[in-house]
């Protein structure tokens, strides 16, 4: 989660909402992301799917079985829809958002009977610091 914490600092230096993912497979990164949808013109380049992206080329395969997805904020609609579709194993994340998460607030698709990939799921990781990182670019925004 500190790794994804730095790659959200790196969004953040670029004027990006500061999140950071990255997934693991048997102890190793495999692949790395942060939101890009500013820089790259494109809404989907959340974190989370750059970093899926980046997996599914390394291992060949878009199913990215027995991986573990870290990511700083709580995955957005699209993004949980993108992570069952590519069977992650594991999901952990930072902080909640409790307006937009679609794991466990907004909306419960970490569970969802429509789906037919179930994913395992761990919250509130570092949570202070991954909350402080958005809330402090929020912040800076406003003044």
């Amino acid at each position: 989660m500190r790794y994804a914490l730095r790659l959200a600092q790196r969004a953040e230096t670029l004027g990006e909402v500061p999140v950071g993912a990255v997934i693991v497979k048997e102890g190793r990164c495999i692949a790395e992301g942060w939101n890009s949808p500013i820089a790259l013109n494109d809404p989907t380049a959340h974190a989370e799917i750059m970093a899926l992206r980046q997996a599914g080329a390394a291992l060949g395969n878009y199913r990215l079985v027995d991986t573990t997805l870290y990511v700083t904020l709580e995955p957005c609609v699209m993004c949980m829809g993108a992570i069952s579709h590519a069977r992650i194993t594991r999901l952990v994340f930072g902080a909640f958002d409790p307006k937009r998460g679609a794991v466990c607030h907004a909306l419960n698709l970490a569970d969802a009977p429509f789906l037919n990939h179930r994913v395992d799921w761990t919250g509130g990781i570092l949570e202070t610091d991954c909350s402080e990182q958005v809330r402090g670019f929020f912040r800076a925004k406003r003044s």
